[in-house]
């Protein structure tokens, strides 16, 4: 089995002449995706926050290593998918309203203090076990967006679609660390299949919630156009976005005895992008042209 060091790495996006329909006449595939902007900076900072306390926990030092690079990697994409955000800010459409609702989901309901400290240890257990679950589903559509190129042939933004390749490609890098630190520090199957059960429809409902909100918003749609069911089934069906089967199948296959997430994924086909991801030769060309 192929291995790889977790490690962050230095990239740089240039938003100037990306459109608010990064995915040309098709502001539905647009926004469904734009969701994972909303939701992942503050996702990904409390994943970050969450594994600063588990560290001490950890005795393995192959598995220490892998979870501060993962840290390093999670904290990098948190910065770039914000970015995004603050450009649709410019472009007129202000997501925010909609991302303070998703800080207060992580820094409130899923926080430090939402039990008593008698119950630290099993509030972090639950905490690593949510990440774990959702760690599987970002894999999964980082795989899919490696492969989505129905979404190259409809002309989508090309930075844009680096930007979602490369972090899916760090995703099925690291797809394995969160599954390993629950695991090492519990591993509990009843806690897995719990929270897995919660963390996958409403990773998908979220997403189409963010879809709704900024299709509201939007100052082109202006309304006209609604997060309904049957538009997600289209644009699946033109593998614009990934089927709901294909989301739905993500839980049976994390639920299986015997499963590691190193059995999901093509490892290869995700280095491989990355070497190649334009984001990172931007970033050095920008350094050299700083020196």
């Amino acid at each position: 089995m192929e291995t790889t060091e977790i490690r962050p790495r230095r990239v740089r996006f240039s938003w100037e002449q990306t459109p608010l329909h990064w995915v040309p006449g098709d502001p539905f595939t647009t926004h469904f995706i734009n969701g994972l902007h909303m939701l992942l900076p503050a996702g990904e900072r409390w994943f970050v926050h969450v594994f600063k306390q588990a560290l001490p926990y950890i005795t393995d030092q192959r598995l220490k290593a892998e979870v501060k690079g993962f840290m390093g990697q999670e904290g990098t994409h948190a910065v770039a998918h914000q970015r995004v955000l603050e450009h649709m800010r410019e472009q007129g459409l202000d997501p925010m309203p909609f991302v303070q609702n998703v800080e207060w989901v992580f820094e409130k309901l899923l926080g430090d203090h939402t039990v008593p400290p008698v119950g630290e240890r099993w509030w972090l257990k639950e905490r690593l076990a949510i990440i774990a679950a959702i760690e599987h589903y970002t894999a999964v559509l980082g795989q899919w967006i490696l492969d989505a190129a129905p979404l190259d042939a409809a002309g989508a933004d090309p930075v844009m679609m680096d930007l979602l390749r490369w972090h899916g490609a760090e995703e099925v890098e690291h797809r394995s660390v969160a599954f390993d630190l629950f695991m090492h520090i519990d591993g509990s199957y009843g806690r897995r299949t719990r929270t897995m059960l919660i963390a996958g429809p409403t990773i998908v409902l979220l997403l189409k919630r963010c879809a709704g909100f900024l299709l509201a918003n939007d100052p082109i749609v202006r309304g006209r156009l609604s997060a309904k069911w049957t538009h997600y089934f289209h644009r699946a069906h033109q593998r614009r976005l990934p089927t709901l089967r294909s989301l739905s199948l993500a839980m049976p296959q994390y639920l299986r005895h015997g499963f590691h997430p190193s059995q999901e994924g093509d490892l290869r086909q995700a280095l491989d992008y990355i070497a190649i991801s334009p984001a990172h030769a931007e970033f050095e060309s920008f350094r050299r042209a700083s020196e």
